[in-house]
């Protein structure tokens, strides 16, 4: 998959310094990934939330951040939509973000 945006992830690690390893953990394992539907991301993140609008929310460092993002499966792009706290995550509408 191409993974659009990384920089979103790298100026959150920036302020947030725990999650620096998980989310470069995540980068590799999405750009490496074959996803064709939100089955073949269950399979690997059995506790990724699938939304409607092809957006994926996974948590980060334990569920104390999540990351949401949007998948077009037929390109193989992994867009990155939204990165932050639960707090963050409980004020945003994640299905339209």
């Amino acid at each position: 998959m191409k993974v659009v945006a990384k920089k979103i992830l790298r100026e959150f690690w920036v302020k947030h310094n725990d999650s620096e390893e998980p989310l470069k953990t995540w980068y590799k394992e999405a750009s490496k990934a074959t996803w064709t539907n939100p089955s073949d991301i269950k399979a690997e993140y059995a506790k990724a939330s699938i939304l409607k609008n092809r957006r994926v929310v996974f948590n980060i460092c334990g569920n104390k951040y999540r990351l949401i993002i949007e998948i077009n499966y037929k390109r193989h792009w992994v867009f990155i939509r939204f990165i932050g706290t639960h707090y963050d995550y409980d004020n945003i509408d994640a299905n339209k973000i």
